[in-house]
């Protein structure tokens, strides 16, 4: 019965050499070369290549596994193809000192000339695994670029277009390829011109909030509920306020006439009703007065119980008229009393005299206000040129211009605190220049780490700023940088991290803001080594760090 399954064969071939087989194994349908030329004990039979699980025949000759399996398949009564014998397949067996001396062959890495290594046959492919000059697949998500593992490093940190970038806005972490769309559409701390045109840039999240306090924004002017139709930029309207005053003035005065006329009309309504009152007054009376002398005519009457139950309501009609009058009357005095406008009218006065006091010193404010402006115009200028001379000193006394800085770093322990906090998450050393007229450049520290490091290193970057000789200088910035802890013994046992700017990088072309993207080492130093009582990193609460930029080949101005 024929067998199609490798798995199949324990069952038909006799196992012999050995009690179990060696773990090692190749893939088959490679071009293998070999240091030495392979010798033909070590060849198929009907593939002519290396064997792979190699068998015997009865006859002497060695097979691959599925050759033979070939040769069952494609004749019901298989032939040796070198001597042309029946292959009897309960004398085939497995080889497995063959096998063994197979898998101990050594060949080439197929990247040679690049990778020159030399392994043995059943090591090859656990070789490709780590051969730095395997092509190998960006793990990145996305990413489908193939690229030697020794360059893979460096494409992940440095040139993947999908790898995560810190935005320099908000801080996320954002896949390179989309970071211009996060800064323009989902930054909250992006920063935009505002719509009114008035020159400010505003980060995107508060946009809202300065458009109530814009300048430039339209708004209507105060006097509106007096008539006056003018909408006006809110920087401009002080100044209307000024210019139109007069006419506001007169839009009030003419909302006032407007309110005497209405307190005129209810002083003559409630006139009416006073009038109309007082005749329902005379009418009780007059109806009192008739009943009195109703009651003496009718007195002696037999009927006098029926005239009475009539009268008595006569009287009570009479009684209800009288209460609903006082009423009346009491709302008619509640009414007055609200209505008293004495207080009003003498507020108008007033209001009269202060316009015609302040139309009087109208012109000379406006002088006044003008001087003064300028005087406030010149002295903003003033302070702020004192300002900027008293930096610029501060930077000058500090400026290194030979490439080096060393950066002291005070008060670790409440820094660090802050940065684990959230409050102050990095810090800025001061700028230093490679030459007088050279690159500006600076230092960033993340205490709590960033990155791969947060909360378990100090971060430490290098940083690209915009400098005063920047459009004499060649660009991308390509120095070699080094990064250092030093030692505080004397014993220069420093930490040490050394890296050559890449020209592709946005970190080192000329910067279009203040500064470029940090670039440097998220892992520059753990926690446990730096504050290590045994070590001499810190010392009274203080550590030095250290950058030098390689300033071989670099023209000076």
């Amino acid at each position: 019965m024929a067998c199609d399954e490798p798995a199949a064969l324990s069952g038909i071939f006799t196992r012999q050499n050995s009690a179990s087989a060696i773990s090692l194994d190749f893939e088959p349908d490679t071009d293998y070369k070999f240091v030495e030329t392979l010798e033909d004990r070590y060849k198929c039979a009907y593939c002519h290549l290396v064997l792979r699980n190699p068998h015997q025949t009865g006859c002497g000759h060695r097979f691959c596994q599925q050759c033979i399996l070939s040769l069952r398949s494609l004749n019901a009564v298989p032939t040796c193809p070198v001597d042309k014998e029946t292959i009897k397949m309960h004398e085939v067996f497995k080889d497995n000192c063959c096998k063994r001396e197979v898998l101990n062959l050594h060949v080439f890495c197929k990247n040679i000339p690049d990778c020159s290594s030399k392994i043995i046959l059943g090591r090859y492919q656990e070789h490709l695994q780590q051969c730095l000059f395997e092509s190998v697949q960006c793990t990145n998500d996305g990413c489908c670029d193939q690229i030697l593992r020794k360059d893979l490093k460096e494409h992940l940190s440095q040139h993947c277009k999908f790898r995560e970038e810190m935005c320099q806005y908000c801080k996320e972490y954002v896949m390179l390829i989309n970071i211009k769309n996060h800064e323009e559409n989902d930054c909250p701390d992006y920063p935009v011109p505002c719509l009114q045109n008035c020159s400010q840039i505003i980060m995107k999240k508060e946009i809202e909030k300065h458009h109530t306090v814009c300048p430039e924004a339209e708004v209507d002017c105060p006097y509106k509920q007096y008539g006056c139709p003018v909408k006006v930029k809110r920087g401009k309207l002080a100044e209307h306020e000024n210019s139109a005053l007069r006419e506001h003035m007169l839009q009030i005065l003419d909302r006032n006439s407007q309110l005497e006329e209405q307190i005129s009309d209810l002083y003559k309504s409630l006139e009416c009703k006073e009038i109309k009152i007082q005749q329902l007054a005379e009418a009780i009376k007059k109806c009192e007065k008739e009943f009195r002398q109703f009651t003496q005519l009718f007195g002696k009457n037999s009927n006098l119980m029926v005239s009475t139950q009539a009268l008595a309501s006569h009287l009570d009609k009479s009684a209800r008229l009288e209460s609903q009058v006082k009423q009346l009357i009491q709302m008619a005095n509640q009414q007055q009393s609200k209505l008293d406008l004495r207080p009003l009218f003498d507020t108008i006065e007033n209001v009269k005299q202060k316009i015609a006091l302040m139309e009087t010193y109208d012109q000379r404010l406006v002088v006044l206000e003008g001087q003064s402006s300028k005087h406030d115009l010149q002295i903003n200028i003033h302070k702020a040129q004192l300002n900027k001379n008293e930096e610029r000193f501060k930077l000058l006394e500090g400026t290194c211009y030979n490439g080096k800085l060393i950066w002291k770093i005070t008060d670790y322990k409440m820094k660090k605190k802050e940065a684990v906090e959230g409050r102050v998450l990095s810090i800025f050393s001061q700028p230093f220049y490679t030459s007088r007229c050279g690159y500006r450049l600076c230092a960033r520290a993340y205490l709590n780490g960033d990155g791969s490091g947060k909360g378990t290193h100090v971060s430490l970057y290098f940083v690209v700023m915009r400098g005063e000789f920047d459009s004499l200088l060649l660009w991308p910035f390509k120095q070699k940088v080094t990064l250092m802890l030093l030692d505080q013994s004397g014993k220069k046992n420093h930490i040490v991290e050394v890296f050559r700017a890449d020209p592709n990088s946005s970190s080192f072309k000329r910067p279009d803001g203040e500064m470029n993207i940090a670039s440097g080492c998220p892992r520059f130093v753990p926690h446990t080594v730096l504050e290590n009582t045994k070590n001499t990193y810190i010392r009274d609460d203080t550590l030095f760090l250290k950058v030098v930029v390689d300033l071989t080949d670099l023209e000076e101005l």
